[in-house]
């Protein structure tokens, strides 16, 4: 029965686990707890847009755990606990040599009962990360060499089918080689690639992150370097990558952190390029180590450090990303007169390119987005009748909860002359009045300002005033009601010193719809298309 266990993997949990979720090894050939904080502690460094909630994962033992991902719902575990009293002692850690254990996920997270993974990817050399093809058929995992504990090398096995833990055709794969060791390998979600951590030739110092394609035969191709955006002088290792694949962790000592390897965010761009990393801040980082960190949700997920009043060398905490709460409220307005303008319709991209929401502004120019994220740039458009299509850059600054309070100024378009049946106008877009009344509304003025720079360029130039109504109401009514907007449009061109000899004022009220509302029934857009007012050149 004992022998049984060691072959086997517990197929059945209470916690499920997305396919896409099952994307860890983010792990660690890792020999050292610091016996010296570094410099970088010294770097202030806040919740940096984080808000993490880190609890012991309530397996760890006085050796030291590191996670591993999953495998058919069970979290591995790579742990140097003793097993028996033949333990083999590696002399690089005065720990046993590392294996691969796997352990039940409760629904809240909790971890509990480790057994041995599997007898045949544990040897008596140390175990390493393993990670797995999203049919969780192959495996690729990294062991010591027998010659150096301290360098690692990358693995591929297939699970036998119809066995119950049974791997075979273990391979040494071929971008291995003499004198460097390659750690934490991860495969991303789609399962085309695997990241991993590597000291080869070429890399920028220390550990470097690579990525591989796995080619047809489960092989991988030339190893990428991820470039001097995620690599530094300083080790760089344990990738994972979100459960969305939109995003790149990984641990460094060589940005900006608080000491030891720090966890850090990069976004990955469709180009296949990388965004600056982002420290992931206090909520879970601290002047000691912390490794092994990956998703198993959007928002929850394990982590191991080797920070103090822990039971072992490196513990394994669970966390939990409790979020930040942004927003972006915003007032359009026109640049030349400051004047608020409603009915603007804005659009909130980002930086994929995506559109994340669109509004249109409320009577006061006003707009709001919610869920804005934290050190995000993002493409704010803008669209209204009258003015320039404009685009502006936000860049979300503050990593903590907040609002962001921002104006944008749109520039007007020239007005047009132009035929329009038959007639010569001058073309520009509505004039609005509410509902039933005939006084201008101040976003309107910025449309007469047009009219009044036509016609002080053609001093020549005079115009009839034609105002429409909706079709809704009494015929007779929309008639005086036309006649009194017409009338208010004149009065306001003559305030701003046109001649009114050079003006007429003329309401049809309902007579000349531009869309026949009696035979349909018509939206407020459209009765708001009928509600017009033309400025028809006379001579």
């Amino acid at each position: 029965m004992k022998a049984k266990l060691l072959l086997t993997v517990c197929l059945v949990t209470n916690f499920v686990i997305s396919q896409s979720a099952i994307v860890a090894n983010n792990t660690i050939k890792n020999n050292s707890i610091l016996t010296s904080i570094s410099s970088k502690s010294e770097t202030t460094i806040g919740t940096n847009g984080f808000n993490f909630e880190v609890l012991d994962a309530g397996i760890n033992t006085k050796f030291s755990e590191f996670g591993s991902g999953f495998f058919m719902n069970k979290f591995i575990m790579v742990s140097s606990k003793k097993i028996g009293g033949l333990a083999k002692i590696d002399p690089n850690t005065n720990e046993a040599f590392k294996d691969l254990f796997c352990l039940d996920v409760s629904q809240n997270g909790q971890l509990s009962h480790p057994l041995l993974f599997s007898r045949i990817l544990n040897t008596n050399n140390s175990e390493g990360q393993l990670t797995f093809t999203r049919n969780e058929k192959t495996a690729y995992y990294t062991r010591s060499s027998k010659e150096n504990s301290m360098e690692y090398k990358l693995y591929k096995a297939t699970l036998e089918e119809n066995s119950h833990g049974n791997w075979v055709d273990n391979q040494l794969l071929s971008i291995n080689a003499d004198g460097i060791s390659i750690e934490t390998p991860y495969i991303n979600p789609s399962g085309t690639k695997v990241y991993f951590s590597s000291n080869m030739e070429g890399s920028y110092g220390g550990y470097d992150i690579y990525v591989s394609k796995i080619t047809e035969d489960g092989n991988l191709d030339t190893p990428v370097n991820l470039g001097p955006t995620i690599n530094t002088a300083a080790d760089e290792k344990y990738p994972s990558i979100s459960v969305d694949g939109k995003e790149l962790y990984f641990s460094s000592k060589g940005h900006e952190g608080l000491g030891g390897h720090d966890l850090f965010v990069s976004k990955i761009l469709n180009n296949n390029q990388y965004k600056a990393p982002r420290n992931l801040g206090n909520t879970i980082n601290t002047p000691y180590d912390e490794v092994a960190f990956f998703f198993a949700t959007k928002n929850k997920g394990y982590v191991s450090s080797n920070k103090p009043n822990g039971k072992g060398g490196f513990d394994i905490y669970t966390v939990e990303n409790k979020g930040i709460s942004q927003s972006l409220k915003g007032t359009i307005l026109d640049l030349e007169t400051n004047i608020k303008l409603p009915n603007t319709l804005v659009v909130l991209i980002d930086e994929d390119n995506i559109e994340i929401a669109r509004q249109t502004t409320n009577e006061f120019g006003e707009f709001k987005f919610n869920n804005i994220k934290p050190f995000e740039t993002y493409t704010i458009t803008t669209k209204k009748d009258g003015f320039k299509n404009e685009t502006f850059k936000f860049l979300a600054n503050r990593g903590y909860d907040t609002t962001y309070n921002e104006k944008y100024k749109l520039n007007t378009t020239k007005p047009v002359i132009a035929k329009v049946k038959d007639r010569m106008h001058i073309v520009l877009e509505n004039i609005y009045f509410d509902y039933a009344k005939y006084s201008i509304k101040e976003e309107s003025t910025i449309s007469l300002n047009k009219i009044v720079k036509v016609l002080r360029e053609h001093p020549e130039m005079k115009i009839s005033i034609n105002a429409h109504t909706d079709t809704r109401g009494n015929d007779a009514y929309n008639l005086k009601l036309s006649n009194k907007r017409a009338w208010s449009a004149l009065n306001y061109l003559t305030n701003l010193g046109i001649e009114k000899d050079r003006l007429i004022s003329k309401g049809f009220g309902e007579s000349k719809p531009l869309i026949d509302c009696k035979s349909k029934k018509c939206s407020n857009d459209e009765h708001q298309t009928n509600r017009r007012v033309e400025f028809i050149i006379l001579e």
